[in-house]
């Protein structure tokens, strides 16, 4: 078996160290998006039965993986980062065939997926309890984490790379066992990060994976065996997650949606605000939950930073992320495409102004894609378009007075996840730190991502039950276990 799957492959689960069909015969095609007459792979559309083997094999794994020392479950880490390295050129291919976004991203998201495993695996030796001061003579009194067991892994089809192994890496190196559900729209991605874990000696049931999609996701958060899911995806899924899991008080990790804004003070370096708005707003096809689709532009700039925006928008090259100089590729699906046409046709229906782009790229070659244009749209606070976010190209551009105007409107949506400001004037940089709804914030950079070694997350309805990435993840994927010992 070859440790890449090959485009237009069928996929197996992977469960108790072999891999298998499901339990029905039931199927799902996955297509190029940029090329809807090519299969890129034929997955099992598994069901809670799946699910269930999984669980139990993951479960049976357990004692024998958490009783591994640390360092010992570091080493396996550092061997399957060596294995993505060796095969980080095909990955990426993989990655924008499978999920459509431009190669130098794909390659980005593998780097950056590398760089998380690093820092991970290295946790293996910095899992440390504490020791507390006794209140009585002769007592010892410390504490240690200790794995929930076994976890649900529930990943997005955005980050293909990315995610999953930001959940594996931190729920293996505590010392649990795991179920990864995938996204359907993904499994290709999924398949070949678990092929490099088997290669590299993951012991049977530590590792498992379940393609398909609601039941086996159902069945990880229902199943008493599970104490722990991770979820990254929609804020309208992650409620549903909230409530069922609350059923019998699962512990839960939600990473949820954004509506991140883009602050542009007049003092702004127009040229580094307009290249934010640009990476944020239409990297990745706008399609992450830390896009920024909200620009707040203070009136002294205002014109001026459209008209450089419309330039930049307008020019874009639009194309399969296959091919060299494309800077933007398709949407995900057919139901993208409908949804952000969706949402701009209620933006102009509610007044604001269409400037750019707005519908599907009608040029020939592209027409078998789910390519959409890039689009600024001039809006007013209030609009559902500035409200809800629509996970594609779409940039709507607010005028503001000043600052407190921009924080204000910034902060008057739901979600909470990143937020930025363009600005020269250092005391106006830390009041909007201070001030601003969001669990990341950037100063004159892209609002996006952030760095492998910090914690990633939001507030409000973009985040639930602790942050990903960094040492703050441990808090979800252990517990904390407080020993006194009498030695009198």
């Amino acid at each position: 078996m070859n440790s890449i799957p090959e485009i237009g492959q069928t996929v197996s689960n992977f469960i108790d160290g072999e891999w298998e069909a499901a339990a029905s015969d039931k199927w799902s095609e996955r297509f190029d998006p940029a090329d809807q007459s090519v299969l890129v792979a034929r997955a099992p559309d598994s069901s809670r039965e799946d699910a269930s083997r999984a669980v139990e094999a993951a479960a049976r794994a357990a004692e024998g993986w958490g009783a591994l020392p640390a360092p010992g479950r570091g080493r396996l880490l550092f061997d399957w980062l060596e294995w993505i390295d060796s095969h980080k050129d095909e990955l990426a291919t993989l990655l924008t065939r499978e999920e459509g976004k431009i190669l130098p991203e794909s390659q980005g998201e593998v780097k950056r997926s590398m760089d998380i495993l690093e820092f991970t695996a290295g946790m293996g030796r910095r899992l440390e309890g504490r020791v507390y001061p006794a209140e009585e003579a002769g007592v010892f009194c410390y504490s240690a984490r200790q794995p929930l067991g076994v976890v649900g892994l529930i990943s997005p089809w955005n980050f293909p790379v990315a995610i999953p192994v930001w959940k594996l890496a931190p729920a293996l190196i505590a010392g649990n066992t795991a179920v990864l559900k995938p996204s359907p729209l993904t499994p290709l991605t999924a398949t070949a990060l678990v092929r490099g874990l088997e290669e590299v000696g993951a012991p049977k049931g530590v590792v498992n994976l379940i393609h398909g999609d609601s039941e086996p996701g159902a069945e990880l958060i229902s199943n008493q065996a599970v104490g722990g899911v991770s979820f990254t995806g929609s804020t309208k899924v992650g409620k549903l997650i909230a409530k069922a899991g609350s059923e019998r008080m699962l512990k839960l990790q939600l990473e949820l949606g954004g509506k991140n804004p883009q602050i542009v003070l007049d003092d702004a370096d127009l040229e580094q605000a307009v290249n934010g708005v640009v990476a944020g707003g239409f990297g990745s096809t706008g399609q992450r939950c830390t896009a920024t689709s909200r620009a707040l532009v203070m009136e002294k700039v205002y014109d001026e930073f459209m008209g450089r925006l419309i330039a930049r928008a307008s020019s874009m090259r639009i194309g399969p992320g296959i091919q060299a100089g494309i800077e933007m590729g398709p949407l995900i699906d057919t139901r993208a495409m409908n949804g952000v046409a969706h949402y701009v046709g209620v933006g102009v229906s509610e007044g604001a102004t269409l400037r750019a782009g707005g519908a599907p790229v009608e040029e020939a070659g592209l027409e078998r894609g789910h390519f959409f244009a890039p689009t600024v749209i001039e809006a007013n606070q209030g609009m559902e378009i500035t409200q809800e976010e629509i996970f594609g190209p779409v940039v709507a551009v607010i005028r503001v007075r000043d600052l407190e105007e921009g924080i204000k409107i910034a902060n008057s949506v739901r979600y909470g996840l990143t937020s930025t400001i363009f600005t020269r004037d250092v005391g106006k940089v830390f009041r909007f730190a201070e001030r601003a709804q969001a669990g990341i914030i950037h100063v004159n950079r892209p609002g996006i991502g952030g760095y492998s070694h910090a914690p990633f997350g939001g507030i409000k309805e973009s985040g639930y039950g602790g942050r990903e990435v960094g040492d703050e993840v441990m808090s979800f994927y252990t517990e904390t276990k407080v020993v006194y010992v009498n030695y009198k």
